[in-house]
Protein backbone atom coordinates (compact mmCIF):
# COMPACT_ATOMS: atom_id res chain seq x y z
CA UNK A 1 0.00 0.00 0.00
CA UNK A 2 1.27 3.50 -0.84
CA UNK A 3 1.62 5.50 2.42
CA UNK A 4 -0.61 8.55 2.72
CA UNK A 5 2.36 10.81 3.49
CA UNK A 6 3.94 9.83 0.19
CA UNK A 7 0.74 10.75 -1.63
CA UNK A 8 0.71 14.08 0.22
CA UNK A 9 4.21 14.75 -1.07
CA UNK A 10 3.22 13.85 -4.63
CA UNK A 11 0.11 16.03 -4.37
CA UNK A 12 2.16 18.99 -3.19
CA UNK A 13 4.63 18.43 -6.02
CA UNK A 14 1.76 18.28 -8.54
CA UNK A 15 0.26 21.54 -7.21
CA UNK A 16 3.60 23.36 -7.29
CA UNK A 17 4.19 22.13 -10.85
CA UNK A 18 0.72 23.31 -11.91
CA UNK A 19 1.33 26.72 -10.29
CA UNK A 20 4.66 27.22 -12.07
CA UNK A 21 3.19 26.04 -15.39
CA UNK A 22 0.19 28.36 -15.06
CA UNK A 23 2.43 31.39 -14.47
CA UNK A 24 4.55 30.43 -17.48
CA UNK A 25 1.59 29.82 -19.82
CA UNK A 26 -0.64 32.75 -18.84
CA UNK A 27 1.22 35.45 -20.85
CA UNK A 28 1.20 33.24 -23.95
CA UNK A 29 -2.52 32.43 -23.66
CA UNK A 30 -3.79 35.91 -22.83
CA UNK A 31 -4.02 37.02 -26.50
CA UNK A 32 -6.47 34.16 -27.14
CA UNK A 33 -8.90 35.72 -24.63
CA UNK A 34 -8.56 39.31 -25.82
CA UNK A 35 -11.73 40.87 -27.32
CA UNK A 36 -10.46 39.99 -30.78
CA UNK A 37 -8.87 36.66 -29.77
CA UNK A 38 -9.78 33.15 -30.94
CA UNK A 39 -11.46 32.22 -27.65
CA UNK A 40 -13.72 35.30 -27.72
CA UNK A 41 -14.57 34.62 -31.37
CA UNK A 42 -15.52 31.02 -30.54
CA UNK A 43 -17.81 32.15 -27.72
CA UNK A 44 -19.47 34.68 -30.05
CA UNK A 45 -19.98 32.01 -32.73
CA UNK A 46 -21.69 29.84 -30.15
CA UNK A 47 -23.92 32.72 -29.11
CA UNK A 48 -22.35 32.95 -25.66
CA UNK A 49 -21.52 36.20 -23.90
CA UNK A 50 -17.85 37.17 -23.71
CA UNK A 51 -15.93 36.15 -20.58
CA UNK A 52 -13.39 38.51 -19.05
CA UNK A 53 -10.33 36.38 -18.22
CA UNK A 54 -7.74 39.07 -18.68
CA UNK A 55 -6.05 40.95 -15.89
CA UNK A 56 -2.70 41.89 -14.48
CA UNK A 57 -0.03 39.23 -14.15
CA UNK A 58 1.18 40.03 -10.67
CA UNK A 59 4.73 39.44 -9.34
CA UNK A 60 5.39 36.06 -7.74
CA UNK A 61 5.38 37.51 -4.24
CA UNK A 62 1.83 38.82 -4.71
CA UNK A 63 0.34 35.55 -6.02
CA UNK A 64 2.21 32.99 -3.94
CA UNK A 65 -0.59 33.11 -1.38
CA UNK A 66 -2.83 31.44 -3.99
CA UNK A 67 -0.65 28.31 -3.90
CA UNK A 68 -0.32 28.42 -0.12
CA UNK A 69 -4.11 28.61 0.21
CA UNK A 70 -5.13 26.17 -2.52
CA UNK A 71 -2.66 23.41 -1.54
CA UNK A 72 -4.04 22.57 1.94
CA UNK A 73 -7.66 23.06 0.85
CA UNK A 74 -7.11 20.72 -2.11
CA UNK A 75 -5.41 18.04 0.00
CA UNK A 76 -8.13 18.26 2.65
CA UNK A 77 -10.78 17.90 -0.08
CA UNK A 78 -8.95 14.88 -1.52
CA UNK A 79 -9.12 13.25 1.91
CA UNK A 80 -12.84 13.97 2.22
CA UNK A 81 -13.43 12.54 -1.26
CA UNK A 82 -11.59 9.32 -0.36
CA UNK A 83 -8.64 9.85 -2.69
CA UNK A 84 -6.16 8.69 -0.04
CA UNK A 85 -7.65 5.22 0.28
CA UNK A 86 -5.62 2.31 -1.20
CA UNK A 87 -5.41 3.22 -4.86
CA UNK A 88 -6.54 -0.17 -6.18
CA UNK A 89 -9.78 0.14 -4.18
CA UNK A 90 -10.74 3.20 -6.24
CA UNK A 91 -12.14 3.15 -9.78
CA UNK A 92 -10.53 5.27 -12.48
CA UNK A 93 -13.69 7.39 -12.68
CA UNK A 94 -13.55 8.14 -8.95
CA UNK A 95 -9.85 9.00 -9.17
CA UNK A 96 -10.51 11.47 -11.98
CA UNK A 97 -13.58 12.99 -10.30
CA UNK A 98 -11.86 13.48 -6.92
CA UNK A 99 -8.67 14.85 -8.48
CA UNK A 100 -10.51 17.36 -10.67
CA UNK A 101 -13.01 18.43 -8.01
CA UNK A 102 -10.57 19.03 -5.13
CA UNK A 103 -8.72 22.03 -6.66
CA UNK A 104 -12.04 23.76 -7.35
CA UNK A 105 -12.67 23.87 -3.59
CA UNK A 106 -9.54 25.97 -3.33
CA UNK A 107 -10.58 27.99 -6.35
CA UNK A 108 -13.83 28.90 -4.64
CA UNK A 109 -12.00 30.32 -1.65
CA UNK A 110 -9.54 32.23 -3.85
CA UNK A 111 -12.43 33.70 -5.85
CA UNK A 112 -14.13 34.80 -2.63
CA UNK A 113 -10.95 36.53 -1.40
CA UNK A 114 -10.33 38.26 -4.73
CA UNK A 115 -13.94 39.45 -4.74
CA UNK A 116 -13.59 40.74 -1.19
CA UNK A 117 -10.41 42.55 -2.16
CA UNK A 118 -12.39 44.33 -4.94
CA UNK A 119 -9.46 43.83 -7.31
CA UNK A 120 -10.92 43.44 -10.82
CA UNK A 121 -7.49 43.54 -12.43
CA UNK A 122 -6.48 40.14 -11.11
CA UNK A 123 -5.71 37.70 -13.95
CA UNK A 124 -8.62 35.29 -13.80
CA UNK A 125 -6.94 33.33 -16.59
CA UNK A 126 -4.01 32.53 -14.28
CA UNK A 127 -6.28 31.40 -11.44
CA UNK A 128 -8.48 29.20 -13.64
CA UNK A 129 -5.48 27.80 -15.52
CA UNK A 130 -3.77 26.90 -12.25
CA UNK A 131 -6.91 25.12 -11.06
CA UNK A 132 -7.30 23.19 -14.32
CA UNK A 133 -3.64 22.15 -14.49
CA UNK A 134 -3.72 21.13 -10.82
CA UNK A 135 -6.65 18.80 -11.47
CA UNK A 136 -4.95 17.32 -14.54
CA UNK A 137 -1.67 16.78 -12.64
CA UNK A 138 -3.39 15.17 -9.64
CA UNK A 139 -5.51 12.91 -11.83
CA UNK A 140 -2.62 12.12 -14.17
CA UNK A 141 -0.18 10.73 -11.64
CA UNK A 142 -2.93 8.86 -9.77
CA UNK A 143 -4.09 7.19 -12.97
CA UNK A 144 -0.49 6.27 -13.76
CA UNK A 145 -0.07 4.69 -10.31
CA UNK A 146 -3.43 2.93 -10.64
CA UNK A 147 -2.48 1.51 -14.06
CA UNK A 148 0.96 0.39 -12.85
CA UNK A 149 -0.24 -1.30 -9.68
CA UNK A 150 -3.18 -2.98 -11.39
CA UNK A 151 -0.86 -4.27 -14.12
CA UNK A 152 1.52 -5.63 -11.49
CA UNK A 153 -1.40 -7.14 -9.57
CA UNK A 154 -2.74 -9.00 -12.60
CA UNK A 155 0.75 -10.30 -13.40
CA UNK A 156 0.82 -11.96 -9.97
CA UNK A 157 3.55 -9.70 -8.61
CA UNK A 158 1.55 -8.87 -5.48
CA UNK A 159 0.18 -12.40 -5.02
CA UNK A 160 0.47 -13.67 -1.45
CA UNK A 161 1.71 -17.26 -1.22
CA UNK A 162 -0.28 -18.91 1.58
CA UNK A 163 0.51 -22.09 3.49
CA UNK A 164 -2.35 -23.89 5.27
CA UNK A 165 -2.00 -25.97 8.44
CA UNK A 166 -4.79 -28.10 9.86
CA UNK A 167 -6.80 -31.27 9.46
CA UNK A 168 -8.06 -32.24 6.01
CA UNK A 169 -11.60 -30.93 6.39
CA UNK A 170 -10.50 -27.57 7.77
CA UNK A 171 -7.87 -27.09 5.06
CA UNK A 172 -10.47 -27.78 2.36
CA UNK A 173 -12.90 -25.29 3.93
CA UNK A 174 -10.24 -22.55 3.93
CA UNK A 175 -9.23 -23.36 0.35
CA UNK A 176 -12.84 -23.03 -0.84
CA UNK A 177 -13.32 -19.84 1.15
CA UNK A 178 -10.25 -18.19 -0.41
CA UNK A 179 -11.27 -19.31 -3.90
CA UNK A 180 -14.72 -17.76 -3.48
CA UNK A 181 -13.52 -14.41 -2.15
CA UNK A 182 -10.21 -13.80 -3.90
CA UNK A 183 -8.67 -14.02 -7.35
CA UNK A 184 -5.63 -16.27 -7.99
CA UNK A 185 -3.41 -13.25 -8.58
CA UNK A 186 -4.21 -12.01 -5.05
CA UNK A 187 -3.69 -15.14 -2.94
CA UNK A 188 -2.19 -18.49 -3.96
CA UNK A 189 -2.16 -21.63 -1.82
CA UNK A 190 1.24 -23.30 -2.09
CA UNK A 191 0.18 -26.37 -0.10
CA UNK A 192 -0.63 -27.56 3.40
CA UNK A 193 1.00 -29.17 6.43
CA UNK A 194 -0.64 -32.14 8.15
CA UNK A 195 -1.25 -32.41 11.85
CA UNK A 196 -0.89 -36.19 11.76
CA UNK A 197 1.18 -38.46 9.50
CA UNK A 198 -1.90 -40.57 8.71
CA UNK A 199 -3.99 -37.56 7.67
CA UNK A 200 -5.59 -37.93 4.25
CA UNK A 201 -5.12 -35.69 1.21
CA UNK A 202 -6.87 -32.31 0.91
CA UNK A 203 -8.70 -31.31 -2.26
CA UNK A 204 -8.60 -27.71 -3.45
CA UNK A 205 -11.55 -25.66 -4.68
CA UNK A 206 -10.74 -26.62 -8.29
CA UNK A 207 -10.87 -30.35 -7.48
CA UNK A 208 -7.10 -30.75 -7.64
CA UNK A 209 -5.32 -32.15 -4.55
CA UNK A 210 -3.35 -29.55 -2.60
CA UNK A 211 0.38 -30.32 -2.26
CA UNK A 212 1.13 -32.00 1.06
CA UNK A 213 4.40 -30.44 2.21
CA UNK A 214 4.97 -32.35 5.46
CA UNK A 215 3.91 -32.05 9.08
CA UNK A 216 3.30 -28.92 11.15
CA UNK A 217 6.64 -29.50 12.87
CA UNK A 218 8.43 -29.13 9.50
CA UNK A 219 7.40 -25.49 9.17
CA UNK A 220 10.84 -24.08 10.10
CA UNK A 221 12.70 -25.93 7.33
CA UNK A 222 9.92 -25.32 4.83
CA UNK A 223 9.97 -21.54 5.30
CA UNK A 224 13.53 -21.39 4.02
CA UNK A 225 13.07 -23.49 0.91
CA UNK A 226 9.59 -22.35 -0.16
CA UNK A 227 8.57 -18.68 -0.60
CA UNK A 228 5.64 -18.14 1.80
CA UNK A 229 4.06 -14.83 2.75
CA UNK A 230 1.42 -15.99 5.20
CA UNK A 231 0.48 -19.06 7.23
CA UNK A 232 -3.15 -19.90 8.01
CA UNK A 233 -3.37 -22.35 10.92
CA UNK A 234 -6.78 -23.86 11.69
CA UNK A 235 -7.05 -24.80 15.36
CA UNK A 236 -9.35 -27.76 15.91
CA UNK A 237 -11.05 -28.94 19.06
CA UNK A 238 -8.39 -31.60 19.70
CA UNK A 239 -4.83 -31.41 20.95
CA UNK A 240 -3.06 -28.28 19.67
CA UNK A 241 0.46 -28.38 21.08
CA UNK A 242 1.66 -28.05 17.48
CA UNK A 243 0.29 -24.49 17.40
CA UNK A 244 2.87 -23.25 19.92
CA UNK A 245 5.70 -24.32 17.62
CA UNK A 246 3.95 -22.76 14.61
CA UNK A 247 3.63 -19.44 16.46
CA UNK A 248 7.31 -19.59 17.45
CA UNK A 249 8.46 -20.32 13.90
CA UNK A 250 6.37 -17.55 12.35
CA UNK A 251 7.55 -15.14 15.03
CA UNK A 252 11.18 -16.08 14.45
CA UNK A 253 10.96 -15.76 10.67
CA UNK A 254 8.82 -12.58 10.83
CA UNK A 255 5.91 -14.16 8.97
CA UNK A 256 2.22 -13.23 9.13
CA UNK A 257 0.24 -15.93 10.94
CA UNK A 258 -3.56 -16.23 10.86
CA UNK A 259 -5.05 -18.50 13.53
CA UNK A 260 -8.59 -19.62 12.71
CA UNK A 261 -10.77 -21.50 15.27
CA UNK A 262 -12.29 -24.41 13.37
CA UNK A 263 -15.76 -24.17 15.02
CA UNK A 264 -16.15 -20.62 13.67
CA UNK A 265 -14.97 -21.69 10.24
CA UNK A 266 -17.43 -24.53 9.81
CA UNK A 267 -20.29 -23.40 12.07
CA UNK A 268 -23.43 -21.55 10.94
CA UNK A 269 -24.09 -18.41 12.96
CA UNK A 270 -27.70 -17.28 13.23
CA UNK A 271 -27.57 -13.88 14.96
CA UNK A 272 -23.90 -13.25 15.71
CA UNK A 273 -21.88 -11.67 12.94
CA UNK A 274 -18.16 -11.73 12.29
CA UNK A 275 -16.49 -8.31 12.02
CA UNK A 276 -13.99 -8.45 9.16
CA UNK A 277 -12.98 -4.79 9.09
CA UNK A 278 -10.96 -4.27 5.87
CA UNK A 279 -9.26 -7.66 5.73
CA UNK A 280 -9.80 -9.09 2.22
CA UNK A 281 -9.70 -12.69 3.48
CA UNK A 282 -12.76 -12.21 5.72
CA UNK A 283 -11.82 -15.14 7.97
CA UNK A 284 -12.75 -15.50 11.67
CA UNK A 285 -9.16 -15.14 12.72
CA UNK A 286 -6.47 -13.85 15.04
CA UNK A 287 -3.79 -12.13 12.96
CA UNK A 288 -0.18 -11.99 14.16
CA UNK A 289 1.91 -9.75 11.92
CA UNK A 290 5.35 -8.16 12.12
CA UNK A 291 4.79 -4.41 12.62
CA UNK A 292 7.06 -3.24 9.81
CA UNK A 293 5.55 -5.27 6.94
CA UNK A 294 3.30 -2.40 5.88
CA UNK A 295 5.14 0.45 7.56
CA UNK A 296 5.88 3.72 5.84
CA UNK A 297 9.56 3.31 6.72
CA UNK A 298 9.77 0.15 4.61
CA UNK A 299 8.12 1.99 1.74
CA UNK A 300 10.63 4.83 2.04
CA UNK A 301 13.47 2.28 2.13
CA UNK A 302 12.27 0.85 -1.19
CA UNK A 303 11.91 4.33 -2.72
CA UNK A 304 15.47 5.15 -1.65
CA UNK A 305 16.69 1.88 -3.16
CA UNK A 306 15.09 2.77 -6.49
CA UNK A 307 16.30 6.39 -6.53
CA UNK A 308 19.87 5.66 -5.42
CA UNK A 309 20.37 2.58 -7.62
CA UNK A 310 18.90 4.25 -10.72
CA UNK A 311 21.01 7.39 -10.19
CA UNK A 312 24.16 5.36 -9.53
CA UNK A 313 23.64 3.20 -12.63
CA UNK A 314 23.44 6.35 -14.78
CA UNK A 315 26.31 8.23 -13.16
CA UNK A 316 28.60 5.19 -13.02
CA UNK A 317 27.92 4.04 -16.59
CA UNK A 318 31.42 5.21 -17.70
CA UNK A 319 32.92 3.07 -14.91
CA UNK A 320 30.84 0.09 -16.07
CA UNK A 321 32.13 0.55 -19.61
CA UNK A 322 35.76 0.91 -18.48
CA UNK A 323 35.60 -2.21 -16.28
CA UNK A 324 33.91 -4.23 -19.04
CA UNK A 325 36.63 -3.24 -21.54
CA UNK A 326 39.37 -4.06 -19.02
CA UNK A 327 37.91 -7.54 -18.40
CA UNK A 328 37.67 -8.24 -22.13
CA UNK A 329 41.29 -7.15 -22.66
CA UNK A 330 42.76 -8.90 -19.61
CA UNK A 331 40.66 -12.10 -19.77
CA UNK A 332 39.25 -12.57 -23.31
CA UNK A 333 37.85 -16.03 -22.53
CA UNK A 334 35.56 -15.08 -19.65
CA UNK A 335 32.23 -13.23 -19.76
CA UNK A 336 32.10 -9.66 -18.46
CA UNK A 337 29.36 -10.46 -15.96
CA UNK A 338 29.27 -13.37 -13.52
CA UNK A 339 25.75 -14.75 -13.15
CA UNK A 340 25.23 -14.90 -9.40
CA UNK A 341 22.51 -17.51 -8.73
CA UNK A 342 21.54 -17.09 -5.09
CA UNK A 343 18.64 -17.34 -2.63
CA UNK A 344 17.02 -14.14 -1.40
CA UNK A 345 13.99 -12.89 0.49
CA UNK A 346 11.75 -15.65 1.87
CA UNK A 347 13.79 -18.30 0.04
CA UNK A 348 13.20 -16.89 -3.45
CA UNK A 349 15.94 -17.78 -5.95
CA UNK A 350 17.15 -15.00 -8.22
CA UNK A 351 20.02 -14.30 -10.57
CA UNK A 352 22.19 -11.31 -9.76
CA UNK A 353 25.26 -10.04 -11.55
CA UNK A 354 28.81 -9.13 -10.62
CA UNK A 355 31.81 -8.25 -12.74
CA UNK A 356 33.80 -11.42 -13.40
CA UNK A 357 36.89 -11.60 -11.20
CA UNK A 358 37.78 -15.31 -11.51
CA UNK A 359 38.90 -17.74 -14.15
CA UNK A 360 36.31 -19.50 -16.26
CA UNK A 361 36.22 -22.82 -14.31
CA UNK A 362 36.23 -21.20 -10.85
CA UNK A 363 33.09 -22.95 -9.59
CA UNK A 364 34.41 -26.38 -10.59
CA UNK A 365 37.71 -25.77 -8.77
CA UNK A 366 36.11 -24.73 -5.48
CA UNK A 367 35.87 -28.28 -4.09
CA UNK A 368 39.59 -28.79 -4.54
CA UNK A 369 40.28 -25.70 -2.43
CA UNK A 370 37.88 -26.44 0.43
CA UNK A 371 40.71 -27.48 2.78
CA UNK A 372 42.10 -23.92 2.45
CA UNK A 373 38.82 -22.24 3.38
CA UNK A 374 39.45 -19.41 5.89
CA UNK A 375 35.79 -19.08 6.89
CA UNK A 376 34.17 -21.52 9.31
CA UNK A 377 30.73 -22.74 8.33
CA UNK A 378 29.04 -23.08 4.93
CA UNK A 379 30.66 -20.03 3.27
CA UNK A 380 33.92 -20.34 1.28
CA UNK A 381 36.43 -17.51 1.45
CA UNK A 382 40.22 -17.35 1.14
CA UNK A 383 42.57 -14.40 0.81
CA UNK A 384 45.01 -15.79 -1.74
CA UNK A 385 42.44 -17.50 -3.95
CA UNK A 386 44.28 -18.81 -7.04
CA UNK A 387 41.11 -18.57 -9.12
CA UNK A 388 41.05 -14.76 -8.92
CA UNK A 389 42.59 -12.96 -11.89
CA UNK A 390 45.05 -10.05 -11.40
CA UNK A 391 42.40 -7.59 -12.61
CA UNK A 392 39.88 -9.33 -10.39
CA UNK A 393 42.04 -8.64 -7.33
CA UNK A 394 41.97 -4.94 -8.09
CA UNK A 395 38.19 -4.96 -8.65
CA UNK A 396 37.63 -6.83 -5.39
CA UNK A 397 39.97 -4.57 -3.43
CA UNK A 398 37.77 -1.55 -4.18
CA UNK A 399 34.48 -3.52 -4.46
CA UNK A 400 34.08 -2.51 -8.12
CA UNK A 401 32.96 -6.06 -8.91
CA UNK A 402 29.84 -5.43 -6.78
CA UNK A 403 28.55 -2.51 -8.88
CA UNK A 404 26.27 -4.60 -11.19
CA UNK A 405 24.27 -5.57 -8.08
CA UNK A 406 22.71 -2.11 -8.34
CA UNK A 407 20.59 -3.62 -11.12
CA UNK A 408 19.28 -6.24 -8.67
CA UNK A 409 18.46 -3.42 -6.23
CA UNK A 410 16.54 -1.55 -8.92
CA UNK A 411 14.59 -4.71 -9.84
CA UNK A 412 13.71 -5.39 -6.21
CA UNK A 413 15.62 -8.65 -5.73
CA UNK A 414 18.02 -6.87 -3.37
CA UNK A 415 18.28 -3.74 -1.26
CA UNK A 416 21.21 -1.39 -0.76
CA UNK A 417 21.49 -2.57 2.85
CA UNK A 418 20.66 -6.07 4.04
CA UNK A 419 22.15 -9.50 4.79
CA UNK A 420 24.21 -11.20 2.09
CA UNK A 421 22.13 -13.62 -0.05
CA UNK A 422 23.02 -17.31 0.12
CA UNK A 423 24.17 -19.73 -2.54
CA UNK A 424 21.93 -22.79 -2.67
CA UNK A 425 24.78 -25.11 -1.65
CA UNK A 426 25.42 -22.86 1.36
CA UNK A 427 21.77 -22.81 2.36
CA UNK A 428 21.71 -26.60 2.57
CA UNK A 429 24.31 -26.39 5.36
CA UNK A 430 22.60 -23.58 7.32
CA UNK A 431 21.39 -24.27 10.84
CA UNK A 432 17.79 -23.27 11.51
CA UNK A 433 18.78 -20.05 13.32
CA UNK A 434 20.99 -19.04 10.37
CA UNK A 435 17.98 -19.11 8.07
CA UNK A 436 16.31 -16.17 9.79
CA UNK A 437 18.56 -13.85 7.78
CA UNK A 438 16.34 -14.68 4.79
CA UNK A 439 13.36 -13.02 6.50
CA UNK A 440 14.39 -9.64 5.01
CA UNK A 441 15.47 -8.56 1.54
CA UNK A 442 19.20 -9.23 1.01
CA UNK A 443 21.53 -6.31 0.42
CA UNK A 444 24.82 -5.22 -1.09
CA UNK A 445 26.22 -4.15 2.29
CA UNK A 446 25.38 -4.68 5.95
CA UNK A 447 26.96 -4.58 9.40
CA UNK A 448 29.47 -7.32 8.61
CA UNK A 449 30.77 -5.21 5.71
CA UNK A 450 31.59 -2.22 7.89
CA UNK A 451 32.59 -3.95 11.14
CA UNK A 452 35.28 -6.26 9.95
CA UNK A 453 34.53 -7.56 6.49
CA UNK A 454 37.52 -9.79 5.66
CA UNK A 455 38.69 -9.99 9.29
CA UNK A 456 35.60 -12.06 10.16
CA UNK A 457 36.31 -15.78 9.86
CA UNK A 458 33.42 -17.18 11.90
CA UNK A 459 30.19 -17.58 9.92
CA UNK A 460 28.14 -17.64 13.13
CA UNK A 461 29.50 -14.20 14.04
CA UNK A 462 28.59 -12.98 10.55
CA UNK A 463 25.02 -14.21 10.94
CA UNK A 464 24.71 -12.71 14.43
CA UNK A 465 25.49 -9.30 12.94
CA UNK A 466 22.85 -9.88 10.25
CA UNK A 467 20.29 -10.75 12.93
CA UNK A 468 21.35 -7.70 14.94
CA UNK A 469 20.59 -5.61 11.85
CA UNK A 470 17.19 -7.27 11.43
CA UNK A 471 16.20 -6.77 15.07
CA UNK A 472 17.35 -3.13 15.22
CA UNK A 473 16.50 -1.98 11.70
CA UNK A 474 15.69 1.65 11.02
CA UNK A 475 16.21 4.06 8.14
CA UNK A 476 18.86 5.85 10.19
CA UNK A 477 20.76 2.57 10.63
CA UNK A 478 20.71 2.08 6.84
CA UNK A 479 22.08 5.59 6.31
CA UNK A 480 24.91 5.00 8.80
CA UNK A 481 25.84 1.68 7.20
CA UNK A 482 25.88 3.23 3.71
CA UNK A 483 28.10 6.08 4.92
CA UNK A 484 30.54 3.68 6.56
CA UNK A 485 30.49 1.45 3.48
CA UNK A 486 31.71 4.34 1.32
CA UNK A 487 34.73 4.71 3.59
CA UNK A 488 35.35 0.94 3.61
CA UNK A 489 35.32 0.87 -0.20
CA UNK A 490 37.65 3.87 -0.53
CA UNK A 491 40.03 2.28 1.95
CA UNK A 492 40.30 -0.76 -0.33
CA UNK A 493 39.95 -3.51 2.27
CA UNK A 494 38.38 -6.12 -0.01
CA UNK A 495 39.92 -9.24 -1.51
Amino acid sequence: MIPRRFLWLLDLLALVTAFVAARALTPALQPLFAPDGAASGLLAALGLPPVEFLGDIRPLGEVLWVLLLVAPITMLSLGVLGAYRPILELSRLRLIAASMAAPFAGLGLVTLIVFAMRSPRWSRLFVFLFTLLAGIALAGYRLALHWYRRRRLRSGFYARDVLLIGNTGAVELVARHLAERLRPYEYQIVGFLRLDPDQGPAIGADGVPLPALGLAGDLGDLLVHRPVHEVIAVQGSGESAWLREVVDRCDYFRLTLRIVPEPLLSGNLRDLQLLYHSDPLALPEIVLQPPELDSEAQFVKRVLDIVVSATALVLLSPVFLAVALAIKIASPGVPVFYRWRVIGYKGRPFTGYKFTTMVEDADQRREALMDRNEMSGPVFKMKEDPRVTPLGRFLRKYSLNELPQLWSVLKGDMSLVGPRPAFRHELERYDLWHKRKLSVRPGITCLWQVRGRNRISDFDEWVRMDLEYIDNWSLWLDVRILARTVWTVVAGTGY
